[in-house]
């Protein structure tokens, strides 16, 4: 005698595989020049000088790469009373202020700057705009690492704006000698409407256009929205890079300003399965400080629930290269 379960042909059905995964990956997305060259300045320092070499602060902020430059000798410390007496030292690439680099000078410690050299820039827009008379707008993240170096590298009156009611706020008369200059990894759209509101307050300000800002910052934040926004298809958008990575939680925002669900995740480990229930199509891109071995493992843990599909979407084609300070380039 055979037995027949009632609801076999569900049990049938329940046990198919979910349909394929279709990934759509930005490009541009992950390392910039910028982070390229720092990583790169803390490794050729340890090949040439020995470890340990401190560096002061993050050399970016990602998780990852720091702890893979810990384990090839780096020690990173907060401040550089930290740093021992005659010690090969490292400012991040987010830049230091005048003061940092100063007490380096009067400890006689061996240093290399690897701020980016767009951030650079903006010190030095910075500076000249103070040293013609004018009041300083810095547009950005009030205690972010780049911020605080750029404040330290203006020497007159400057003040920190994040918001369009933060330049309602300024109390400053409608005739002040004014500039601003521009954090290098906000969202285009953020401080496009901070610059319109300090031209209508202050008609009178001077400052860099748009397109001044990082092209990095630019390039990443077009493929998200060339992504998410232009493409009706992509369901969710997952964005790899550290929470504490300013231009990784820009490309997050934009995503959810498509109206798309948007992640930030560090890695393979923090995806959630559930965020891709009855999704069909994926978009990711990395933040400016994220290595693609981190892409690739989200990659390889969504072949692991899905069978997939990957497609390159391409905004732009990047060639930037900044060059490593002289003490570090290979003798020809």
């Amino acid at each position: 005698m055979f037995l027949t379960t009632p609801n076999w042909r569900d049990r049938i059905l329940n046990t198919q595989s979910p349909a394929p995964l279709r990934i759509i990956l930005a490009n541009p997305r992950g390392f910039c020049a910028g982070v390229d060259r720092a990583i790169a300045i803390v490794k050729k320092a340890l090949e040439k000088y020995g470890a340990p070499v401190y560096v002061r602060h993050e050399i970016v902020h990602n998780k990852f790469v720091v702890d893979e430059l810990k384990r090839l000798g780096a020690i990173f410390v907060q401040e550089l009373d930290e740093v021992p007496d005659g010690a090969h030292t490292i400012f991040s690439a987010h830049g230091v202020s005048d003061a940092v680099e100063q007490e380096a000078r009067r400890r006689a410690l061996p240093y290399i700057d690897a701020a980016c050299p767009l951030v650079t820039k903006v010190h030095h827009q910075g500076r000249k705009h103070s040293n013609n008379g004018s009041v300083v707008v810095l547009i950005g993240h009030a205690g972010h690492a780049e911020v605080e170096g750029t404040l330290g590298r203006i020497p007159g009156e400057t003040h920190v704006v994040g918001t369009v009611a933060d330049v309602e706020a300024l109390p400053l008369p409608a005739d002040t000698p004014m500039a601003f200059v521009t954090q290098t990894t906000l969202s285009v759209d953020d401080t496009r409407d901070i610059i319109a509101a300090l031209k209508t307050r202050y008609p009178q300000v001077e400052g860099p256009e748009l397109n001044d800002i990082c092209y990095a910052t630019q390039n990443r934040q077009q493929a998200v929205r060339d992504m998410a926004c232009a493409n009706e298809d992509v369901e969710l958008v997952l964005v790899i890079g550290g929470k504490n990575s300013s231009n990784s939680n820009r490309l997050r925002e934009i995503g959810d300003d498509c109206n798309v669900p948007s992640y930030l995740i560090d890695d393979a480990d923090a995806l959630d399965p559930s965020w891709l229930d009855g999704v069909k199509t994926v978009g990711i891109t990395a933040g400016a400080s994220a290595p693609e071995v981190l892409v690739q493992g989200v990659l390889d843990r969504l072949g692991e629930l899905r069978d997939t599909s990957i497609e390159l979407l391409t905004s732009i084609e990047e060639n930037m290269h900044f060059k490593l300070p002289p003490e570090l380039r290979e003798k020809t």
